[in-house]
């Protein structure tokens, strides 16, 4: 891989007390920590979140304890794969950005092809997993989920176009689709409109937190929409696909027959949403400021947002009989 040359020089060196210094290797518990952050917990955590409420949708009630914790294990293991793989390829720019410089690799605790192996090891049990204790079709759909991710969005996009998080995004749609067909053996068309949902949900949550990071990315001549447009444009377009994520929202509604407790919680919480969108965009308009127009407001309502819809999406059979 092209990265590879300047890390294996520097590995050798000791931390000197900076934020940026390279660092070798700790304790067993800081390599074990390493090793538990190449995974990017929070994320499986968000992806999950996506995946168990979509199975209690399609049991009509609660599935059995075993099915779900068989998805989730799988799940949380092949979303921690395509998150080491990334970490691997992205470990130069990763380096350099304020936000990912402390990560395992560019402190050098771990290894590139130590991680790459984990990563390896990882997408191996997960599709074991998901294949014998739930079904080869969800752990099908796991494997395209992370090649997707590491190749179509960390490989291929991510560093060419505005657009490599609107399509790259698609990956983190998945859990969706797994979580329904680990129940039903089958797919249809309730998960897809979820499946949409997050996909127009996740332009306007990636944006936020560019526009939080905009100077890291430029520096690393990452083309995300916030270093190569203006501010206002990211609150525009992150407007246009907030309003077309809270209608996708709304049309499980006729497409999956549920009941008034979906389509309620759905219809506040975009109408919160949307005036959340609405006012960061404003505040784009007002000023190019960071401190002004706090984005990570915005990014932190598109994290509640997203774990309520699917919290609804999980009481609807439940509370809705």
């Amino acid at each position: 891989m092209s990265h590879a040359g300047p890390h294996a020089a520097a590995s050798d060196r000791q931390s000197t007390g900076d934020e940026g210094a390279v660092e070798g290797p700790k304790t067993w518990r800081d390599v074990v920590a390493a090793y538990v952050g190449l995974t990017k917990p929070r994320v499986i955590e968000l992806l999950l979140l996506t995946t168990v409420p979509v199975m209690f949708f399609a049991e009509r009630g609660i599935p059995a304890l075993g099915l779900v914790a068989a998805t989730v294990v799988g799940g949380a293991l092949s979303a921690g794969s395509a998150s080491a793989y990334n970490c691997v390829y992205d470990r130069d720019i990763d380096e350099q950005m304020r936000r990912t410089r402390r990560r395992a690799l560019p402190r050098h605790i771990v290894s590139p092809t130590s991680a790459l192996v984990f990563a390896t090891m990882l997408a191996v049990l997960s599709t074991i997993v998901l294949g014998l204790w739930v079904n080869w079709l969800s752990a099908g759909l796991s494997v395209l989920a992370n090649a997707f991710y590491v190749v179509v969005y960390t490989m291929v996009l991510k560093r060419r176009t505005t657009q490599n998080i609107v399509w790259g995004g698609l990956a983190g749609c998945f859990p969706a689709l797994i979580g329904w067909t680990a129940v039903t053996g089958e797919l249809a068309w309730t998960p897809v409109v979820l499946f949409l949902v997050v996909f127009f949900w996740t332009p306007p949550h990636t944006w936020a937190l560019a526009l939080r990071y905009r100077e890291d990315y430029r520096n690393v001549d990452v083309p995300m929409l916030p270093v190569v447009k203006p501010a206002a444009e990211v609150g525009r377009q992150v407007v246009l696909y907030s309003w077309v994520m809270v209608a996708t929202s709304l049309v499980l509604w006729p497409v999956a027959g549920t009941s008034l407790v979906y389509p309620v919680a759905a219809a506040v919480l975009g109408a919160v949403f949307l005036a959340e969108a609405h006012r960061m965009w404003s505040r784009t308009k007002a000023s190019d400021v960071l401190g002004e127009i706090n984005p990570m407001r915005l990014f932190h309502a598109s994290n509640l947002y997203l774990s309520l819809l699917f919290v609804a999406v999980a009481l609807d059979p439940l509370l809705g009989r």
